[in-house]
């Protein structure tokens, strides 16, 4: 439209645009419009129809207040969810249109934030990354960056220069990108990212001394012939040529190895091989890769650990029925499957020496928890008179 105005009148018409239902019914208006003549020659639409304001629109079936109850409703419950209750209001919407009037509806005006929160998120957990940006003041998401480089992050705050404080982890590209976007911020750590890294750490040094953890558990010895085992590597190795978790151990320190010699940086490196930063990091500050095997996949817990007394006992009955053992142990709090149950049963029928219930080392992650976690009003001392 030419923005012209014209009074000279071509014809009528009626138009019946959908309204906010009254006492649970559905209204319909029933309103005579005009059309006009536009007067200038240049103008590519001849003739044009009045609107009402406030009420109507060009080529709209609903009134605006029907359109921005109904958006309200998709917002606040989506489309499928949101076309169910609208029914019960009288208002005749499927999910579509619901979704159609959320996404019609104006960007939001936001202002700078004076605290921005840094983090990343994951569209598929180790492949692929991006940059999640959060107001901490009003605890709202604020935008998605597509990547978790330094140099997007880094174009972001340069055009908000009312940034006090960026609240990020410990990333180094984090680090980067909001030093070259907001030098003027100061940048800190929020607690929930040093309580989560301070876990971290503490279950990885639990782990790398796992070996003293299984010194306090006492062996049952066993008797009868010795298993056969798997001969060692010839080069002194914990774990023999041919084990999956050894060669592909072998396999990917010599390869990220070889790319850091011909001068790649480890960022390149994760995005080539893959990998994540932690992945990329043990493996390059790994001197050799037998310095990396540290038991995987051995001693691990099982659900059935704290039951085994009671099915060595019933064996020693003289009770081998596994199904109806699972269903005595049930009852005592097991929460495993019944196949754990026949599995240990069958141990005992084929091993000449049948196993007995041994006590395992807890896991780092408990033992973590115990260093992390305050101690219980139980084990508190009392400093009462």
């Amino acid at each position: 439209m030419c923005g012209a105005w014209s009074n000279r009148v071509h014809g009528s018409y009626l138009r019946f645009p959908a309204d906010v239902p009254c006492g649970g019914r559905k209204l319909v208006l029933r309103l005579h419009v005009r059309r006009f003549v536009c007067r200038d020659e240049s103008c590519a639409r001849r003739t044009f129809v009045e609107q009402i304001p406030m009420l109507t629109r060009r080529h709209g079936q609903r009134t605006e207040r029907l359109r921005n109850t109904v958006a309200e409703v998709g917002l606040a419950l989506a489309g499928r969810a949101g076309s169910r209750p609208a029914g019960v209001f009288g208002i005749s919407v499927s999910r579509s249109t619901v979704l159609r009037l959320v996404e019609a509806l104006p960007e939001p005006t936001v202002p700078d934030p004076r605290v921005v929160g840094v983090d990343e998120y994951a569209t598929r957990k180790g492949r692929f990354y991006g940059t999640l940006l959060v107001d901490v003041e009003t605890r709202r998401p604020i935008d998605l960056l597509p990547d978790r480089e330094a140099a997007s992050l880094a174009a972001w705050p340069s055009e908000r220069p009312g940034i006090e404080v960026v609240c990020r982890d410990r990333a180094p590209f984090f680090a980067e990108g909001a030093t070259a976007g907001a030098p003027q911020a100061v940048q800190v750590a929020d607690r929930w990212h040093l309580w989560h890294n301070l876990g971290q750490a503490a279950e990885r040094s639990v782990a790398d001394h796992g070996k003293c953890l299984r010194v306090l558990v006492p062996e049952v010895p066993r008797p009868g012939p010795e298993p056969e085992r798997v001969e060692a590597d010839p080069s002194g190795s914990p774990w023999p040529t041919g084990h999956r978790f050894a060669d592909r151990t072998r396999a990917n320190h010599a390869e990220v190895h070889a790319l850091l010699a011909t001068g790649i940086s480890r960022r390149a490196i994760e995005r080539q091989l893959r990998m994540t930063s932690r992945t990329v990091k043990l493996l390059a500050d790994a001197v050799a890769p037998e310095d990396l095997f540290r038991g995987q996949w051995q001693g691990r817990q099982s659900v059935l650990d704290a039951y085994k007394p009671y099915p060595d006992d019933r064996w020693n009955q003289g009770c081998t029925n596994a199904w109806k053992l699972w269903e005595e142990i049930v009852p005592l709090g097991y929460r495993g499957s019944y196949q754990r149950v026949r599995a240990y049963f069958r141990a005992k029928r084929l091993s000449p020496d049948s196993p007995t219930a041994t006590s395992t080392p807890p896991s780092p992650r408990k033992v973590a928890g115990w260093i992390l976690r305050p101690p219980t009003p139980s084990t508190r001392p009392n400093n009462s008179g």
